[in-house]
């Protein structure tokens, strides 16, 4: 997009017309739909291998198809594609409104969510929403089922105020919480439709807090997949086999051991670590000022709310925010082969499979990641053990890839400042974050030239993918007057 000599910034009785539409859609309109949304158990399909024959996914797709096509944008195009063996994808087509921009705006967001896990409060569940002192608990709300609605009454709100916008394309995947394997025979397929694509309106990310309009910088990639351990071929005594047949728990450990030093959490490899750009770091401290302790206070510590000294892998605000986006980590996710307590008996397990999960630095590529690990892992097993560790993904396509913003447009980042302290009272902040979104590094190569808007709901406590997840609805409301006024600054 050619940047203006001097964005204009929108009048007062403009901005205050998108936050009143904001309101009153979200609370006439987004909530009811989302409370549907979350009632459908609607898995992504690493979760729901038979999701096609489940139902769940196509419920949720149709549903918000539904939604869109019954605001009757003038001009609004909207097609659910399915390609075979693939989940299905909203794409839909507004065209520009009174702006002279040759560039298009794409927005995105997906459908797809997280499996159930445990631990939800007595009077809440994944699949049982309830709204509640201006939050709305349940699974898949904030991540990312509210995108679309609010990406739609973003346009309404502008084209109701007669405000202009650039042309828009919106992507509403199905499988993001899978990888997004199935997104790129799609954009594949779309690419002549998308035309130049010059904004990227992402709603898929975090917030620092709640206080103002907060812009993602960065995301880090994610190798997952299976550890597996076998030594025996069927479960034996323990007191009659232990201390000659090894554990495969004891072996798994030390295969664990080739990749992170247990004590301090560090990933040993150094091809897994990349180093932090300056212009992140000076984000980071600015953030960090801004943040200060909330940093780690604001996670559920078993020891009480503050947490304490000895609890997190640092209290410094600034390393805690490099540790989460920028430095990898592995963590555990899923074990198998370990019977409940209750059926636990006096058993040497024939083998321990965990899934894992490694979190990788935004500039370190996936699939070579990947591989570097299966051949750590599995080469010269203690005991000649049978250690094998396959990866998530496709061939050719294992782990996701992590993404780190392009350079700020003046342009953008006015109208964002503009757009922050208008609905929030506050200048934009920015932040990196820990986990992924595999669209922005496909979109970034495809579009070099596109400038990023990616944020979203997800602020403190909101817990994605977690116990008690909910959506923070008066910070999406504002959210959704700030993507309108974006929009409508496009040059």
């Amino acid at each position: 997009m050619n940047a203006p000599d001097k964005l204009m910034p929108l009048s007062a009785g403009a901005s205050a017309a998108l936050a009143d539409f904001a309101d009153r859609a979200w609370d006439e309109r987004i909530v009811p739909a989302l409370t549907d949304y979350i009632a459908v158990p609607a898995k992504s399909p690493m979760f729901d291998p038979d999701w096609a024959q489940s139902g769940h996914l196509d419920r949720v797709v149709r549903d918000a198809a539904a939604w869109v096509e019954g605001r009757k944008l003038p001009g609004l195009k909207l097609e659910v594609l399915r390609l075979e063996g693939r989940t299905p994808l909203i794409f839909f087509e507004l065209p520009a409104s009174g702006s002279t921009s040759q560039a298009t705006a794409l927005l995105y967001g997906h459908l797809d969510k997280q499996p159930e896990f445990n631990g939800w409060r007595s009077d809440l569940g994944p699949w049982t929403p309830k709204y509640e002192n201006g939050l709305l608990y349940g699974r898949g709300g904030a991540d990312d089922g509210y995108a679309v609605y609010a990406a739609i009454t973003a346009l309404e709100a502008l084209q109701a105020q007669g405000l202009p916008h650039p042309r828009c394309v919106g992507l509403i995947e199905s499988c993001e919480e899978s990888g997004s394997g199935d997104l790129p025979a799609y954009i594949e397929v779309l690419k002549p439709r998308l035309g130049q694509v010059g904004l990227v309106v992402c709603l898929d990310s975090g917030a620092g807090n709640y206080d103002q309009l907060w812009l993602t910088t960065s995301l880090r990639g994610m190798v997952s997949g299976v550890l597996k351990v076998e030594i025996l071929t069927e479960g034996i005594h323990s007191g009659d086999a232990s201390g000659l047949v090894p554990s495969s728990f004891r072996i798994l450990r030390q295969v664990l051991d080739r990749l992170e030093d247990s004590k301090t959490g560090q990933l040993l490899p150094q091809s897994f670590h990349c180093e932090v750009p300056t212009e992140r770091l000076r984000q980071a401290r600015a953030t960090a000022a801004i943040l200060q302790d909330e940093v780690w206070k604001r996670f559920p510590w078993a020891c009480g709310a503050d947490g304490g000294p000895t609890l997190p892998t640092t209290t410094d605000p600034v390393e805690a925010l490099v540790s989460r986006t920028w430095r990898p980590t592995l963590s555990v996710t899923g074990v198998d082969g370990f019977p409940d307590l209750k059926n636990a008996g006096n058993v040497l397990r024939p083998h321990t499979a965990f899934k894992l999960s490694l979190r990788l630095p935004p500039l370190v590529e996936a699939h070579e990641a990947s591989l570097k690990l299966k051949t750590l892992l599995e080469d010269n097993a203690p005991y000649n053990a049978k250690v094998t560790f396959h990866a998530d993904g496709r061939a050719g396509a294992l782990g996701a890839t992590g993404w780190n913003a392009p350079e700020l447009a003046p342009w953008l980042e006015d109208a964002l400042n503009a757009a922050s302290n208008t609905h929030y009272g506050a200048p934009v902040g920015y932040i990196g974050q820990g986990g992924t979104i595999p669209l922005m590094r496909l979109l970034q190569q495809g579009f070099p030239q596109a400038q990023m808007m990616v944020c979203g709901v997800l602020g403190p406590k909101s817990n994605a993918h977690g116990p008690n997840e909910f959506l923070h609805v008066p910070y999406g409301k504002r959210l959704t007057a700030a993507v309108a006024a974006v929009l409508t600054a496009c040059p």
